[in-house]
Order: C-alpha cells, then sequence, then structure tokens
C-alpha cells in the first residue's frame, strides 16, 4: 500500500501544522470542538477553530478569565475532565452556564521563555468516556510541537520586522528620517494581518507637537523644521529598533508596538513622554491598544482621540488662566 507524497511534506507555517493537528485531534477523539487560542490580557483569542457543534469560529474573541483553560493554567482545574460537571471548579465557571460543556480536555502551549502563549483545547456538549484521558499525552505532544513551531514563526516575524525597516527608506519623511504617512499604512496593513494570524497584541501611540506653528511664525521655518527633528530623533531613540515610527502629518507623530498590549500600553506613554521632556519638546499624547475585535485601525482613532482630547483640555486650562 503506497501513501500519498503529499503528506511527506513540511507544512507551510504554523497555520497549516495547527489546522491539520485540530482536524487530526477531532477525528482521533470526536469531540465537538477542538481550537487553537491566545491569551491576551483578559483576551481569549480563537486563533483557530475544528467542529460544528459550537458557533465558535476563527477570530472570535472570548473573556479569558470565563474559561475552563484560565483554571487549568491555574491550577484548580485537570487537564481532562471526561465529565466536567463533576468538577466542581468547571460545574461553577462563567462559560460552562453560557454554552453545554460536558467534557474539556486542554494543555498550556508556551513560548519558549515559559511564558504562556494560549492553549490547545477542546470542548464537547456531552460526558466522554473516561478513555479520554488517554489522549492527554498526545495532546501535550502536539502543544509543544506547535509551541516550538510558532516561536520559530514569531522570531522569524522579528527579524522581518528589522529587515523591513531597512526596505523601508523609499517610505520615509525627509525631514525627519522616520516614515511618511504611506509608508505608516503599509506597515498598519502588514502588521495587521500578523495580528490576526498570531492574535499579537499591539499598542498605537500618536503624538502632536504642542507649539510648532508658534515657533515656525516667531522664529522661522527653519526652527520650526528643527524642532521636528528632534522630536523625531527623540521618538527614534526611545523606541525598539521593531517598532514603527512614523510622521504622519505635519507636527503629528505615530508609533506602532507590536507585541505590546493595554499592559505595556501606559508603560510605552509614559516613555515617550519622557523622551520628549528630556529634549524639551512640548506635545500632547495619546494611545489605545489593540482590540482583537476590531484591529489596528481601531487603535489608531481612539490614540489620535485620546490626544485630541489631552490637546483641548490643555487649551481650556491655558484660556482659563
Amino acid at each position: 500500500m503506497t501513501g500519498n507524497p503529499d503528506d511527506a511534506l513540511p507544512f507551510t507555517g504554523f497555520d497549516s501544522a495547527c489546522r491539520n493537528v485540530l482536524a487530526e485531534l477531532r477525528e482521533r477523539t470526536g469531540l465537538g470542538l477542538w481550537m487553537m487560542t491566545r491569551t491576551e490580557g483578559e483576551d481569549w483569542i480563537i486563533l483557530q477553530a475544528e467542529g460544528d457543534r459550537y458557533s465558535v469560529g476563527d477570530g472570535d474573541v472570548l473573556r479569558w478569565a470565563d474559561s475552563f483553560c484560565a483554571l487549568m493554567v491555574a491550577g484548580e482545574g485537570p487537564q481532562t475532565a471526561p465529565d466536567a460537571n463533576e468538577v466542581a471548579s468547571y460545574r461553577e465557571a462563567p462559560i460552562g452556564r453560557q454554552v453545554p460543556i460536558g467534557a474539556y480536555i486542554g494543555v498550556p502551549v508556551r513560548r519558549a521563555d515559559g511564558e504562556l502563549f494560549g492553549t490547545l483545547c477542546a470542548i464537547d456538549p456531552d460526558p466522554q468516556p473516561e478513555a479520554l484521558n488517554v489522549q492527554l499525552p498526545l495532546i501535550r505532544l502536539f502543544a509543544r510541537l506547535l509551541g516550538s513551531l510558532l516561536e520559530a514563526e514569531l522570531q522569524r516575524v522579528e527579524l522581518a520586522r528589522t529587515l523591513q525597516a531597512v526596505r523601508e527608506e523609499a517610505s520615509l519623511d525627509p525631514l525627519t528620517g522616520l516614515l511618511n504617512r504611506r509608508g505608516w499604512h503599509e506597515r498598519l496593513e502588514i502588521e495587521e494581518r500578523r495580528a490576526r494570524r498570531y492574535g499579537s497584541p499591539a499598542t498605537v501611540v500618536i503624538i502632536d507637537l504642542d507649539r510648532l506653528k508658534e515657533i515656525n511664525d516667531t522664529h522661522g521655518h527653519d526652527a520650526g523644521d528643527e524642532l521636528l527633528r528632534l522630536a523625531g530623533e527623540s521618538l527614534r531613540t526611545a523606541m525598539r529598533d521593531t517598532d514603527a515610527v512614523a510622521r504622519i502629518g505635519g507636527d503629528e507623530f505615530a508609533v506602532l508596538c507590536m507585541e505590546s498590549g493595554a499592559d505595556a500600553g501606559r508603560r510605552i506613554e509614559a516613555k515617550i513622554r519622557r523622551a520628549l521632556a528630556e529634549v524639551g519638546v512640548e506635545a500632547s499624547v495619546g494611545w489605545s491598544a489593540r482590540d482583537p475585535r476590531q484591529g489596528i485601525e481601531s487603535a489608531v482613532i481612539e490614540a489620535d482621540r485620546a490626544m485630541l482630547e489631552e490637546k483641548r483640555a490643555a487649551r481650556k486650562e491655558a484660556t482659563s488662566h
């Protein structure tokens, strides 16, 4: 008996490997829904789903704290529960009151440094035989293999970001050497595709210089240009090589930090404020983390709104004195 030659070919990447693993596990166990997930803050992001017994699909976002997986990772519930109702923590979990879960199995998926990435897990509306426990070693193996593949792929993504920064000279603002508006939007599109694939968090910061018009009117445009160059250099020095830093308007700058979510957002904002203050640049700053339900463009809009609110508040305070 000869096999299909295509079965010996390597997977094209994490996506295809994960899809095949989920299909194999569903076929092997018969459970109604298999998922590869990512955790980010309070969000539980379904990167891939295999099964038709629940209305859950790729890209859906649920609440991490409500899940059986959160309890499992915290050591408050077992990795296998052929009858989930027999486990008190699972019986009382919010998600169990939202959808019928008769059986559960899940294991953590971790990065190379041990940090939790997400889970490989499954649920079914009906309780299952105790033989489900026998599948746990295989599922742990699959989780480690997928974690290894994911780690290698995310490292390649970081390298691609570095190389991309070198190639983006055609999309640079000639005055500051930062990305121009076109380069900024191209980077947003690229990173949004990656974020949807890997569930990556992101933080967007919008910066608007406060006194550029006044300096141009009082000291001339050369002084204004020097202020823009100073602000641009300060931002570039403060951020990582893989962060996107752009001048997107006359006196407006933008920063995109990938793999940095809401927990890191305030630290990034504070870092930017310090960097500008150290060189005497006054600016209004707003930031927002990417919501996986809406994408990076929504974060840009929210960050811009926050910046404008700060600018309006500063103007109102100035006119009241």
